[in-house]
């Protein structure tokens, strides 16, 4: 949603500033172009040799002295947005009061595209009510203020006025550059793996992190989905536009899927749902005492074909992890309702449970194939909704 999108990372002086280096290497993971702009006190606290190793280009730090005749207005027109982060409240108050007096400030001044500040400082700094003041006039301007999170402070304390994370402030840029085709839908999402328990200890289970789910997850909030998140995962950063329910079994997560399926434009399926789970779990735990024990297997819920057979069954996408061969995946396109199934090759080295990338094959139910090569799992879901999009506008402008 970033890619060759042009952004200004502008960092102030404080201890937060390491977190820019960060925040600088995954925006350009996401394909963003990126210069930065800092101010003398950040460069105490980074070096600027960090940031131009990062982004293939120097920093700029003082207006004077450099080869650019004038390296603000330059940089405030080449930029799609202007982050701010961390923000400190000196920066802050110079940003409300159009001061210019850094490269920093005076880039944001001159610049009409999105500004995103990202506020970092101590607690008593942040609620002193001329920066309360200030943050209102960044408001009132447009300026879209991320955060501060509450935590540990640099103090040794701990209060609001901590640097949100930098995936957090991805977030935000993507949310405010991407594409707002899904706005106004609800979007169900299953992730993780599931557990069914052999007695109060132990349990049947699988590698499933979770992470193609929660992409899939994030990245439809940021194109302007609600979305109804049904894991056994760790769940990814709060956000307002994902509501989270914690499962753990089969049963529990068809039976949560199931009771909101229906009130959604979209299901997308990306849960590694167990197929089998124990018939009799013990009450107790199991004693290596008392011999080996025999554990009768059951079938679990099919909760795609449950969607599938609902009457009003929303836009149903499905995951198939398979080993070898997507022949499996292709029965499961061709047999389950589903309008679209993602397979991947969980073998496959990189396209794993618990890897950060991913390499799939969209199957349509006429058998129709689509492989994609080895990408971020974040890129994965980008492209998905894109075709999902696509899906949905085309089967909404023949009805």
């Amino acid at each position: 949603m970033l890619r060759g999108k042009r952004i200004v990372l502008g960092i102030s002086g404080g201890v937060a500033a390491y977190k820019a280096a960060y925040l600088a290497r995954r925006l350009v993971e996401h394909g963003a172009e990126l210069r930065t702009v800092m101010t003398v006190a950040a460069t105490r606290f980074i070096g600027p040799q960090t940031l131009a190793a990062i982004t293939g280009t120097p920093p700029v730090i003082g207006l004077f002295g450099v080869s650019s005749v004038s390296p603000h207005t330059e940089m405030g027109r080449w930029a799609d947005a202007v982050v701010v982060a961390p923000a400190t409240a000196s920066t802050i108050a110079r940003l409300a009061h159009g001061l210019s007096e850094d490269a920093l400030c005076a880039t944001v001044l001159a610049t009409t595209a999105p500004v995103v500040v990202a506020p970092a400082m101590h607690t008593e700094m942040w609620e002193h009510p001329a920066t309360r003041r200030n943050i209102a006039r960044l408001h009132d301007d447009g300026t879209l203020v991320v955060g501060p999170d509450e935590g540990a402070l640099a103090g040794g304390d701990e209060g609001p006025g901590r640097l949100v994370e930098p995936d957090v402030i991805v977030g935000a840029l993507q949310r405010l550059l991407g594409p707002r085709d899904l706005e106004g839908r609800n979007v169900l999402v299953s992730a993780g793996g599931t557990r069914e328990p052999i007695d109060p200890v132990r349990y049947i289970g699988n590698r499933s992190s979770g992470k193609m789910g929660n992409a899939i997850a994030v990245t439809a909030a940021r194109r302007g989905a609600t979305v109804f998140l049904v894991t056994s995962a760790e769940p990814p950063p709060e956000d307002d536009h994902i509501e989270v329910v914690r499962v753990e079994t089969a049963v529990e997560m068809a039976e949560t899927v199931w009771a909101r399926a229906s009130k959604c434009d979209v299901a997308v399926l990306a849960a590694a749902v167990a197929d089998f789970r124990p018939g009799d779990p013990g009450a107790e735990k199991l004693r290596r005492a008392d011999g080996v024990p025999e554990i009768s297997l059951e079938p679990t819920p099919d909760i795609l074909a449950g969607v599938a057979a609902m009457e009003d069954r929303p836009f149903l996408v499905g995951f198939a992890a398979e080993t070898g061969t997507v022949e499996g995946a292709l029965d499961k396109a061709r047999t389950k309702g589903a309008d679209l199934v993602v397979a991947n090759d969980v073998a496959r080295r990189g396209s794993g449970f618990g890897t950060d990338t991913n390499e799939v094959t969209l199957i349509t139910p006429d058998g129709e194939r689509e492989k994609w090569q080895l990408l971020p799992k974040h890129e994965v879901a980008d492209r998905l909704w894109d075709r999902v999009a696509s899906m949905l506008a085309a089967k909404e402008g023949s009805s």
